[in-house]
């Protein structure tokens, strides 16, 4: 069988979707071939965890429901996520009809006693309940975690071929069956038949080397800022892109430092991206918690952390944290309960009708759901398409580094039609910022200008904020200007939406700090802007 993650209310997106976007995801999967649906919510939130098992239960999926494991249920100091917590969770889930429960240890916390106690008192309760584990290996202690699990009466672990296990990825597949065997939980697994898959993914990965994060052993570290597998190989290279990789140490203790900021929360997609957004936020703005708390009623904060103050994620447990709130806020509305409950059904008719005049190509519904949930990235990919065509057949080796001086590349493009490439030279770099790239097609010489993005451009020096001047609005972060909300000689109160910065997946709209008249606007769209660029300038 086939199975997949669904974010709940939140589909495989970031944010809170109407019902029925949630409900034609889930059926789309299912006719595609998905068996079993893992279903989460990033705050264990149970409106939001029944909205993903209604949709789940009507494509006519399997139910897996998760409970996302944090903190530490062994530590008497750590009380806000204790073991009773976990096990009423399981018993409104499974109350409430999963086939399956699960516990996704999304950061590895999950240690070899803490599993012994919850899955051992989950079996007690749950006898007949089928109970999977997932965990990650970040601290390395993957194994002996999984390995307590099953022995305490799970059914099923998660592991990884040895070639793509440890670290941020899953425990080994190797080594847990070499554990067991000759046990009554002995897998029956063939290790040296394992061993020749894993040779296969072995040189798959080095394909793929150019992606890696270039984390070589476990850290224990994790247990203290608790960030999930799946966002800390993604966070380090968003640090790096924003002028942070220097500085990874201290981003990872303002992740601890955000967590608890924010009311120590469940992390994991989306919450997680709320308190990473937020830790590289402090970093790059060289704020610790007490003076972020003292600034905060001044500050534009990412938008992220904006709507999860919002409630637009949903109901954390304990509640949101005041004054925090109050200040990060300045005023905007709020959602209590589920917050796609209180949105009108999407026309998914009217939205496919306007991509069709948009992108001129007939659109399949997986592309309409597509962009029912990611509007910009949809957009951005149906534009490459239409520039570019289709380029799934190209082999991968080609798609990630580019073609050399002299070298051959065959394809088939469909049933009977094969295409032979061959790069014969590149040409310099012309006024244009383009070089002409000639290569032969099936045996005939061709060319085309192609835009040298590596080539150098103008640097541009920009003007900096005055940190002594209220009304002068500096970058909080470095980024692109994607929007501005204001205009030369307009008026604004304080807490008005200036512009907006894009940067790796953070967006953040810049507030004016006071009232008064913009004098001066000194970016547009468009524009790359480092920390502390000036924005605006408001005369109060």
């Amino acid at each position: 069988p086939f199975q997949m993650l669904l974010r709940g209310a939140n589909a495989v997106g970031y944010t809170s979707y109407p019902d029925n976007v949630v409900y034609n995801f889930c059926k789309l999967a299912k006719d595609a071939g998905i068996d079993i649906f893992r279903v989460f919510d990033s705050l264990n939130y149970m409106e939001n965890l029944k909205l993903g098992i209604d949709a789940v239960r009507a494509a006519g999926g399997v139910v897996e429901a998760a409970i996302c494991y944090t903190g530490d249920i062994t530590d008497p100091n750590k009380t806000k996520y204790s073991l009773d917590y976990y096990l009423q969770l399981a018993k409104d889930l499974i109350e409430y009809g999963t086939h399956i429960l699960a516990i996704k240890d999304m950061a590895g916390l999950l240690k070899p006693k803490a599993a012994t106690l919850l899955i051992g008192s989950l079996r007690r309760l749950f006898p007949d309940v089928p109970i999977h584990v997932h965990t990650h290996d970040t601290a390395g202690n993957g194994v002996a975690a999984m390995l307590a699990a099953a022995e305490a009466g799970a059914d099923v672990v998660d592991v990884a071929f040895d070639a793509m296990s440890g670290t941020t990825s899953q425990p080994s597949l190797g080594a847990l069956s070499a554990a067991l065997q000759g046990s009554p939980l002995d897998t029956g697994l063939d290790l040296v038949l394992c061993n020749e898959i894993n040779d296969y993914w072995e040189k798959c990965r080095e394909l793929y080397a150019p992606f890696e994060a270039n984390q070589k052993t476990g850290n224990a570290d994790v247990y203290l800022h608790e960030m999930p597998g799946g966002q800390m190989t993604n966070l380090m290279f968003q640090a790096s892109s924003l002028g942070l990789a220097d500085q990874w140490m201290k981003i990872k203790k303002a992740y601890a430092t955000a967590n608890l900021l924010l009311g120590d929360i469940i992390k994991v997609t989306p919450t997680s991206k709320v308190v990473g957004d937020l830790a590289q936020f402090m970093v790059q703005n060289e704020l610790e918690q007490h003076s972020l708390l003292d600034k905060a009623a001044t500050l534009s904060f990412p938008t992220s952390v904006v709507e999860y103050f919002q409630g637009l994620l949903g109901q954390p447990p304990g509640g949101f944290p005041e004054p925090l709130r109050t200040h990060v806020l300045k005023g905007k509305n709020t959602v209590d309960g589920r917050p796609g409950a209180s949105m009108p059904p999407l026309d998914f008719d009217s939205l496919k009708e306007s991509l069709q005049k948009k992108y001129g190509t007939k659109l399949s519904e997986m592309d309409v759901c597509s962009a029912s949930m990611y509007p910009k990235v949809f957009d951005e990919y149906a534009a490459f398409r239409k520039q570019f065509g289709d380029i799934s057949w190209l082999p991968t080796r080609y798609f990630i580094r580019p073609m050399r001086i002299g070298e051959d590349l065959s394809f088939k493009m469909e049933r009977g039609v094969t295409l032979d490439f061959k790069l014969n030279t590149i040409g310099l770099l012309d006024k244009t910022g383009q070089r002409e790239v000639f290569f032969e097609v099936n045996g005939g010489t061709r060319s085309i200008l192609v835009p040298d993005k590596t080539a150098a451009g103008k640097t541009v020096t920009r003007e900096k904020a005055d940190p002594t001047n209220a009304g002068s609005v500096g970058a909080p972060m470095a980024g692109l200007v994607i929007e501005l909300r204001c205009k030369d000689g307009q008026e604004v109160k304080s807490g008005d939406p200036v512009a907006v910065l894009s940067a790796m997946k953070m967006e953040m709209v810049v507030s004016a700090p006071v009232a008064g008249k913009i004098v001066k606007i000194a970016v547009k769209v468009g524009d790359s802007i480092a920390a502390a660029d000036l924005i605006a300038l408001i005369h109060s």
